[in-house]
């Protein structure tokens, strides 16, 4: 996400590092090629201006103080400006009501159905919100069967009227058992079009007059680019929605829409999907998202994320058995299994300040982890829960099985026993890595 945003900046940047002071000509070189990169990334061009003149105006307008380079100074206020530009702070969901009422617009394709149910799951799940899920979408069926196997997937329950052809009514009466069940929380997916109509923006107003929700919220696939915004313009102008949502921002986008999608229609960003899973959205937060776009990484998402997966049971077991020597491949197995939940590996490292630069030309698969899963899923329950087992024989057999060679094998297995050794040391300091005092 963002990656050539991120690198054309990083190399604008670049130019005031080093200088002993900002001057109208340093700046206005960082500042044109700043420009450029915005508009690189499918930033409309009386926003980019505006924002570079905004940046160049700051600058110019502070001093350097002695313990602060220009350069510094510079990626300060582009952090400043880039956050202020995307809302500057996070704007949460309203869910209030009883039940509260979510309606969803957007066009085909743009990924609405998905959300739904991605948001449903995230109500309930982080929430402790019960959620029904209504399709509305009467002209596809395809879209009824998808959020009917999505809702039984993350265990929510989907209203449908086969036969009806009528959106409001539908919403309606799902409304009304929501209310006679106690449900919290009533989801209603509507139907798209491949481009803005007059008979689709009449239906998604209909329903909005009628239903009075207290949420309704405007989904928009980030690699659409500059079309992005401005299908936003046309829905916020009928509708005059809530929120945002920017889906497949782990896609091949450039970014421009969602820099400039809050900035044109003035209305916060909430969501962004960053993965097929049902747990892969996230709440937008502006100056993570600047933190990110400037290499700086986000380690506060990427502790929310481990916080999220954090079995603190399962923790005391693993600390127990490491300290008794009785860490095994089925523990580590446990542990990759929960690292892969956190999300996409790439978008993981991207988290990591300066992992990002380091990482940009780097093919970062999800099938990293695949090697180890299968070497130890060749190996016998025996061997599994008893890693000094494994002689000559055990291993060529391991290997084999796998699919690996037996240099792979030996290095996995050098690898395993010297995290153990690692984690089994920080365990018994009490999660504090050892300093050994020099010789």
């Amino acid at each position: 996400m963002f990656e050539n945003l991120s690198s054309k900046i990083e190399k604008a940047l670049h130019t005031l590092r080093g200088k002993g002071s900002i001057t109208d000509i340093n700046v206005a070189e960082t500042i044109k090629e700043v420009r450029k990169a915005l508009l690189d990334a499918d930033v409309s061009y009386p926003i980019a201006k505006e924002f570079t003149d905004s940046v160049k105006a700051e600058a110019m307008g502070r001093n350097v103080i002695s313990s602060i380079e220009p350069g510094q100074l510079m990626v300060k206020i582009v952090h400043e400006k880039l956050t202020e530009l995307m809302g500057s702070a996070a704007v949460d969901i309203n869910v209030k009501g009883q039940p509260a009422i979510v309606l969803i617009a957007g066009l085909q394709g743009s990924g609405k159905t998905t959300f739904s149910a991605k948001l449903a799951n995230m109500l309930r799940t982080k929430r402790g919100k019960s959620v029904m899920l209504v399709a509305g979408d009467v002209y596809r069926p395809a879209a009824i069967s998808q959020l009917q196997t999505l809702g039984q997937q993350i265990g929510v329950p989907v209203y449908t009227e086969p036969g009806n052809s009528n959106p409001v009514q539908i919403a309606q009466n799902a409304v009304r058992d929501a209310k006679a069940k106690g449900v919290n929380v009533v989801i209603v997916d509507t139907a798209g079009r491949l481009a803005v109509d007059e008979d689709m923006m009449d239906e998604i107003a209909a329903l909005k007059r009628e239903l009075q929700p207290q949420e309704t919220l405007f989904v928009v696939d980030a690699m659409t680019g500059q079309d992005a915004v401005n299908t936003a313009k046309a829905f916020n102008e009928r509708i005059d929605f809530d929120g945002v949502v920017l889906t497949k921002l782990d896609g091949d986008t450039r970014g421009g829409a969602a820099l400039t999608i809050r900035y044109t229609v003035q209305k916060p960003i909430k969501f962004v999907g960053i993965g097929e899973k049902m747990d892969a959205l996230d709440v937008f937060h502006p100056d993570r998202m600047a933190n990110r776009i400037l290499g700086m990484g986000d380690v506060v998402s990427l502790v929310e994320r481990a916080q999220e997966q954090y079995d603190e049971q399962e923790a005391r077991r693993i600390q127990k058995k490491l300290i008794h020597n009785e860490y095994n491949f089925d523990d580590f197995l446990s542990q990759i299994a929960q690292v892969k939940k956190m999300g996409s590996m790439k978008d993981l490292v991207s988290m990591i300040p300066g992992m990002d630069k380091l990482t940009r030309n780097m093919e970062i698969s999800d099938d990293a982890f695949k090697p180890i899963e299968a070497m130890i899923g060749s190996m016998t329950p025996y061997e599994r829960r008893n890693p000094s087992c494994l002689n000559g024989s055990r291993k060529q057999r391991i290997a084999a099985g796998s699919g690996r060679s037996i240099q792979e094998l030996n290095r996995f297995l050098k690898q395993f026993d010297d995290t153990r050794k690692m984690m089994k040391m920080v365990s018994k300091n009490g999660g504090k890595m050892p300093i050994r005092k020099r010789r």
